[in-house]
């Protein structure tokens, strides 16, 4: 005797098509909240399930979401942002043209080559947290006192850092100066790659490059390329190994 077959058991109903998570991937790498008129511009679980809601229909938990976006392969990432003004052209120019004629140049005299940047800092720049109450702000006592400062540095290709305190605004004279004590401590000729800051093309500069005779060169980054320059990665870095209660401790962290 043949025994029945069991009765057919189905589950909760999907909640969510293949179609839908053919449009949610797509909408979520090949766009922003932007684009489907949401009011800001980086995807979170919350405005995915706004977005999922508003456009097809479907409630899903935050948890629920996070997993799904897990199994697309996706995960939450700091981005990188990049100035629309910038020429993609000039960029490709860059990459193929002007960077490989600065190494053949400093090659040719002997130079090591740097990368040019700035920065500044203030000492109520807090970066540090503290665990609290839920609920409670903590406060942490200080004297009220605020200052600030700037430092120029430069980064080789081999990671050698040179870095310098600048007292008030940074201008052509400044940077000249810094010019001149790295090469001093570089031993060597070389070839600096900066961003396009008015003072780095000022005259004075200019007139400055032409009487050292290939001991100190020049070159210069695309505009609105900051990612090009690697010193930009040293500022990038710097809040993490600033002291949270202030800047007393920069030289001691910067000197490499």
């Amino acid at each position: 005797m043949v025994s029945p077959l069991p009765p057919s058991r189905q589950g909760c109903p999907k909640k969510i098509t293949g179609d839908d998570l053919k449009w949610l991937y797509d909408a979520v790498t090949m766009g922003n909240p932007l684009n489907h008129k949401l009011p800001f511009c980086l995807w979170t679980a919350n405005v995915i399930r706004a977005l999922l809601e508003k456009e097809r229909g479907v409630k899903l938990s935050k948890s629920s979401v996070c997993r799904l976006l897990g199994h697309f392969g996706l995960s939450p990432q700091r981005p990188v942002y990049k100035s629309y003004k910038q020429d993609p052209d000039k960029v490709r120019a860059y990459l193929s043209e002007a960077y490989p004629a600065a190494v053949a140049e400093a090659k040719k005299h002997g130079a090591r080559l740097y990368f040019v940047d700035e920065a500044s800092f203030r000492s109520d720049a807090h970066q540090g947290t503290t665990w609290s109450k839920i609920g409670e702000t903590p406060v942490v006592m200080d004297s009220g006192g605020r200052f600030g400062f700037k430092l120029i540095s430069a980064v080789s290709a081999r990671g050698d850092l040179h870095f310098d305190v600048i007292n008030g605004a940074m201008d052509a004279e400044k940077f000249m100066a810094f010019l001149k004590k790295l090469r001093h401590d570089a031993e060597c000729p070389i070839f600096v790659i900066a961003d396009n800051a008015r003072y780095h093309h000022s005259k004075k500069v200019r007139a400055f490059l032409e009487t050292q005779q290939g001991q100190v060169m020049m070159a210069f980054l695309p505009p609105y390329s900051p990612p090009l320059n690697p010193d930009e990665q040293v500022w990038n870095h710097t809040p993490k190994r600033m002291p949270a209660n202030g800047l007393s401790k920069a030289r001691m962290t910067w000197r490499v």
